[in-house]
C-alpha cells in the first residue's frame, strides 16, 4: 500500500516564530496528497521536507485568514512552473472567493489549467473526490469568519480469511469473483458468500479541525477518526481568550479527541505567546483528558498513520 502519513509544513498559529512556520500540512494518501491551509513560507518547507508540487492533488483552505492561506500563491505558481499535468482540486469557503481569486492570481506568471475550484457553502458538504480511495466532507466551524473542518474517509473493506476459503473450495479466481460478486459456486456445488469468508475491514479516517470554538461541527469531523489534527492555540489558563477569538484550548483538543474515540490526536497551531520551555504543557492538559497516542508536533515532522483497526 502507497504512504499514509502527515507532513508537518508549519504549526504556528497567527504569527510565525523563529522555529515555527505558518500552517501548512501535506497529507499523503495512497498516492494522493491534499495539502491543508497553506499558510506563508509553505512553498519552501515543502522543499525542505522533500516535497515536491507534484505531490499534491488538493489544497483546502479552511478560512481566509493569513496564517491560513498567504502560501496559496506560492504554492500554484509552483504548480505552474514545475509543469504539473495531473488536476490539483480546490477547496475552498464559497464565502471567501474573492479572497480565493486575488490568492490564485496574486501576482504575475505563466498559468496552469490543472486548478479545479471547488467551493464550499452550508452546514456540510460533500466534495466530489472522483475515483479516489476515500471520500472528503467539509463542516461547518465556528469562528470569527466562516470556516471548514475536513473529513477523509476510506470506504469500508473486506478482509479475505484463507482457512474459510480453502475449507469451502474458493481458490484462484473464485476469489476475486467471490469479492466481486458476493458469491460464488463452491466445490461441492453450493452457494458460498462473501459473508462466510471475510471479516469487516475498516476503513481509515482522518479529520483536519483548525480555527474554531467547541461546537458540533468538532465532533461530527472527529467522530471515529483513525488521525485527528486540530488546532490547540491556547493553555487551559487562557481559555476565556480562545472563546473570544474562536480557537481551542490543548484540555479542549484532548476532549474532543476522547468523546469522539479517537486513535491519534495531532496538537498543533500553537500560540506564539507561549515559550518553548512550555510546550510541554500542552501534551500534559490534553492527555488529562485523552488516554490516546498524542503527536504534539514541530515544523518538518512526519507522523504516520496508526495500524488499521482489526474490526
Amino acid at each position: 500500500m502507497s504512504a499514509r502519513d502527515l507532513t508537518v509544513l508549519g504549526s504556528a498559529s497567527a504569527v510565525p516564530t523563529k522555529t515555527r512556520n505558518h500552517n501548512g500540512y501535506l497529507l499523503r494518501w495512497d498516492g494522493h496528497g491534499l495539502l491543508f491551509d497553506p499558510g506563508e513560507g509553505t512553498q519552501r518547507q515543502m522543499t525542505r521536507a522533500g516535497l515536491s508540487a507534484h505531490d499534491v492533488t488538493w489544497i483546502c483552505v479552511t478560512h481566509f485568514h493569513g496564517d491560513h492561506c498567504l502560501g496559496v500563491p506560492g504554492v500554484v505558481q509552483r504548480i505552474a512552473r514545475d509543469g504539473v499535468e495531473h488536476p490539483v482540486d480546490a477547496a475552498f469557503p464559497a464565502s471567501g472567493a474573492r479572497y480565493w481569486e486575488r490568492l490564485r492570481h496574486a501576482s504575475v506568471f505563466r498559468d496552469t489549467d490543472v486548478i479545479r475550484e471547488r467551493p464550499v457553502a452550508g452546514d456540510r458538504a460533500v466534495l466530489d473526490t472522483g475515483d479516489a480511495p476515500f471520500t472528503l466532507v467539509a463542516r461547518r466551524l465556528s469562528h470569527p469568519v466562516e470556516a471548514y473542518g475536513y473529513r477523509l474517509a476510506e470506504p469500508d473493506g473486506v478482509t479475505m480469511l484463507p482457512e474459510r476459503l480453502a475449507a469451502r473450495g474458493v481458490r484462484g479466481p473464485d476469489v476475486r469473483r467471490l469479492q466481486a460478486d458476493g458469491h460464488v459456486t463452491g466445490a461441492d456445488g453450493t452457494t458460498v458468500t462473501l459473508d462466510e469468508c471475510s471479516v469487516r475491514r475498516p476503513g481509515q479516517k482522518v479529520a483536519f479541525v483548525m480555527d474554531t470554538r467547541m461546537c458540533d461541527g468538532v465532533g461530527e469531523l472527529a467522530e471515529g477518526v483513525d488521525m485527528l489534527v486540530i488546532e490547540s492555540t491556547f493553555l487551559d489558563a487562557d481559555a476565556g481568550l480562545a472563546a473570544e477569538y474562536g480557537h481551542l484550548t490543548a484540555a479542549q483538543a484532548g476532549k474532543a479527541a476522547a468523546d469522539a474515540g479517537v486513535r491519534t490526536l495531532v496538537l498543533t497551531h500553537f500560540s506564539e505567546r507561549y515559550r518553548a520551555d512550555e510546550e510541554h504543557r500542552f501534551r500534559d492538559e490534553a492527555a488529562a483528558v485523552f488516554d490516546g497516542e498524542i503527536a504534539l508536533v514541530h515544523d518538518l515532522d512526519r507522523v504516520s498513520m496508526p495500524p488499521r483497526r482489526k474490526t
